[in-house]
């Protein structure tokens, strides 16, 4: 008869009683020695100083009392390796040390199971719930324990043991930042550089001693400094005996397959596409968390405003994304803006049709939708206003981010647009070779979005043109606005407005070339068409005329171009009224040339008016509002006033570093003006030094051949000249002379202005027998390029004239003050 309880099993005629299992009494097994499981890791650990500190003071601050503590941060960042190496070099604090896979409640039960078997093998013939329960209860009758419970999806998921626990240390790692109640938290970040090359440097020279790792610090960056990746590409230079700059070859152009390239026999589970895809499984009860990250993957990491994520969805939907997001360590919130790992950008934004996070359709999608977004943030915004250049210089990173992981092939009309935006505001803040990038991605894209005779097209192809004039390079534009202005007179007919706006566009650029020989019939034809065609006051033939009053004034032919301004602010006034911008515009021209003929008395109080409508109008910082206070200073030290002049361009000199940069062209300019009036009144010891700076700035921002770079050579060797130094004057007017030579040609007029001042320079070290001939040179060419009558070539036959008159002792004219604005 068997007893109570036990199991009776009859074969044949015999009875066998079996014993049922025993239970171990849990509370009164003591830690078994050797018997602790700790996560083995590469061996290799790197940094983390302050992490370990600040894990190691949270948990000897209980005071022997039980203590949780959560390491966070992002998938890959090295949360476990941080809490392996604290519990293997901390381990002998503890009685017993347990590391549970906790990315799952099935996994956390097995990890309990497996501590109860370590601790009381006879309980591995118990179910597994009942293993569970012993290993629960073990830890809730002990102390002087560890438990790691590593990648814990929520809080949530250990309430429960934590409820039942009340001893011990319990470390968790996870990805989630939040949620955390009064559990203290450590957060882990990237590396830095150093231990990221430090690391991979260890990683690869402990299987390949002499790897060359040459260009380890581009790698290491590219991949963000995050361990994982590195890890990640140390096997895949060791496997594959390639050097840091193959690896980030094939990341460029195979991102797919490296992202998701596991060491051979390793864990495919631990790779960078890998570990990201579990947390978006995560949260998948969130579509439009997907959604947003794929977005931002777009942008630049860092900075990117929480506004521009607004239109991606309803307010607490997009709160709600964001926050769960954040919540796993995948993007980073402050109050105003987001920020995201470069690594996760990357993998977020490659295609891959087997991850439904990363179709291929969606991140195409994405990709359009930042573009979109970026381009309705700066639509109603105006480039040339300073007011509107901040939200253009929180816009700048993220459009550039975007164009370098795009192609001008995914271009769409949205993307177009902000190219060609952002191509004016490049230009306006002063940086012209940044315009001429945009512009002409914007030329390509709207060609062959809309074809090469849409007004967008020609449009973009007359921006590009005005982006190469501003580089200093206005030659290079010239043939764009030909082949402008022949296609709209082809498509649109030669009287339609816009051929007729494409032809002074054309002119214009002549004239910034120098040609004053094409460029003055074509204004005067574009002129007679625009008013027979439009009418004198219309808005469209204003620009013409003052173009064309422009190009009679650098024909040296001011009395010309006084009419036409008159007529050009008579007409705005009329048409658009005293205080539009093209009529102040109108009104400053009209200044600058009753300045040029002399007429002081009605040039200043022109530039007095003009200054304070535009105060008035745009505010004091505006471009154009400095730029009369620029022209006002000038006109006071021709009216004989220069302590004044000096003032006054020493303030808007001060305002235009403020506003626009200590390198922005116009700043270069009043620099520039300030040192001509230090030099025409005498004070070569303030000009000389402002001068040198002047060329300095110049060569670095706007490059050794702009026109302005050799204005300022121009102007350092005539105060060289005057500052008894005739050569060093010399030298600077012959490297003028050959760059001049090469850039512009022979007979363009700053070529010929410096054959004039390299005759005079001659001249003041007593050599006519030099200067003579090549004045005599100068004088014939400029007859013939500029006309008998134009200021330069009076100049220069005055200077021949005291030349042979005097032998060199008379007075030279020296000509090539460049008054820049």
């Amino acid at each position: 008869m068997a007893s109570a309880g036990s199991v009776v099993n009859q074969a044949a005629r015999d009875l066998t009683v079996q014993a049922p299992p025993v239970v171990p009494a849990m509370e009164s097994v003591p830690a078994v020695a050797g018997a602790s499981r700790i996560e083995t890791t590469t061996g290799v650990f790197v940094g983390r100083s302050a992490e370990l500190a600040r894990l190691d003071s949270a948990v000897s601050g209980a005071g022997g009392r039980a203590v949780v503590v959560a390491v966070h941060g992002l998938g890959g960042v090295g949360k476990s390796t941080l809490a392996a190496r604290f519990a293997e070099s901390r381990g002998d604090r503890f009685s017993f040390v347990w590391w549970v896979t906790a990315d799952s409640s099935a996994a956390i039960a097995t990890g309990l199971a497996d501590l109860a078997v370590a601790i009381a093998p006879e309980a591995a013939v118990l179910p597994a719930e009942q293993r569970v329960e012993l290993g629960v209860r073990w830890l809730a009758t002990h102390d002087g324990w560890l438990l790691v419970l590593d990648n814990l999806t929520t809080p949530s998921d250990a309430a429960g043991l934590l409820e039942r626990v009340r001893t011990g240390t319990v470390v968790i790692t996870s990805r989630q930042g939040t949620g955390w109640g009064g559990i203290p938290t450590v957060a882990v970040d990237v590396l830095t550089a150093e231990q990221a090359v430090d690391l991979l440097d260890r990683l690869v020279r402990a299987e390949w001693p002499d790897a060359d790792l040459s260009g380890a610090e581009a790698l290491c960056a590219e991949l963000g400094f995050l361990p994982l990746a590195v890890e990640q590409a140390a096997a895949y230079l060791v496997q594959d005996r390639i050097d840091p700059t193959a690896y980030l070859d094939l990341l460029g152009r195979f991102p797919a397959r490296v992202f998701t390239a596991a060491r051979e026999g390793g864990d495919a589970r631990r790779t960078m596409a890998r570990v990201w895809h579990v947390t978006l499984d995560r949260l998948a009860d969130t579509p439009l968390a997907g959604d947003l990250l794929r977005v931002v993957a777009w942008w630049a990491p860092n900075g990117i405003p929480r506004d521009f994520l607004s239109g991606l969805g309803e307010e607490p939907d997009v709160h709600e994304a964001s926050r769960r997001l954040a919540a796993y360590s995948m993007i980073t919130l402050t109050r105003t803006e987001v920020s995201v790992h470069r690594l996760v950008q990357a993998v977020t934004r490659t295609e891959d049709p087997a991850d439904p996070h990363r179709r291929p359709e969606d991140v195409a999608a994405a990709r359009d939708t930042a573009a979109t977004i970026l381009s309705d943030c700066v639509t109603d915004l105006d480039p040339r206003s300073p007011a509107d250049w901040p939200r253009y210089h929180q816009v700048l990173p993220h459009a550039r981010a975007l164009f370098g992981h795009t192609t001008p092939d995914t271009d769409t009309p949205h993307t177009a647009h902000l190219l060609a935006q952002l191509g004016h505001y490049l230009d306006n803040r002063g940086d012209p070779a940044a315009a001429v990038t945009h512009h002409a991605r914007a030329a390509q894209s709207f060609e062959r979005l809309y074809g090469p005779d849409h007004p967008e097209t020609l449009t973009c192809r007359g921006n590009l043109a005005g982006a190469y004039r501003a580089t200093g390079d206005p030659g290079r534009g010239i043939p764009l606005l030909e082949a402008n202005a022949a296609d709209r007179e082809r498509v649109l007919g030669p009287d339609h407005p816009s051929t007729l706006t494409a032809r002074n566009n054309l002119a214009y650029a002549y004239e910034a070339a120098g040609d004053l020989r094409r460029a003055i019939p074509l204004l005067e034809a574009v002129l007679a068409d625009g008013v027979r065609v439009l009418g004198a006051d219309h808005v469209d033939v204003l620009p013409v005329r003052g173009n064309l009053g422009n190009a009679y004034r650098a024909a040296g032919d001011p009395g010309r171009a006084v009419p036409l301004y008159e007529a050009n602010l008579a007409a705005a006034e009329r048409a658009l009224g005293p205080d539009h911008m093209v009529t102040l515009t109108s009104r400053n021209n009209l200044a600058l040339a009753y300045e040029a003929l002399g007429d002081l008395d009605r040039a200043i109080p022109l530039h007095e008016a003009v200054l304070a409508d535009r105060e008035r109008l745009l505010g004091p910082d505006h471009p154009d509002t400095l730029t009369s206070r620029n022209n006002l200073a000038f006109a006071h030290h021709v009216a004989g006033d220069s302590d004044r002049a000096i003032r006054l361009l020493g303030a808007v000199l001060a305002d235009r570093e403020r506003v626009l940069g200590p390198d922005h062209p116009h700043a270069l300019d009043t620099r520039n003006n300030l040192a001509c009036v230090y030099q025409l009144t005498g004070d070569l010891q303030r000009a000389i030094p402002l001068h040198e700076e002047v060329l300095a700035a110049r060569e670095r921002v706007q490059g050794p051949d702009h026109p302005h770079t050799s204005a300022a050579r121009d102007n350092l060797a005539h105060a060289y000249q005057l500052g008894g130094a005739p050569g060093r004057a010399i030298r600077l007017h012959k490297t003028i002379l050959a760059d001049r030579e090469r850039a512009l040609g022979p007979d363009h007029p700053d070529t010929l202005t410096t054959r004039h001042n390299l005759a005079v320079a001659h001249l003041a070290t007593g050599d006519p027998d030099r200067a003579v001939p090549m004045l005599k040179a100068v004088v014939a060419d400029r007859e013939r390029v500029l006309g008998p009558d134009h200021f330069d070539t009076l100049a220069s036959r005055t200077s021949l004239a005291n030349a042979l008159r005097d032998t060199g002792g008379g007075r030279q004219v020296w000509i090539g003050q460049r008054r820049t604005r």
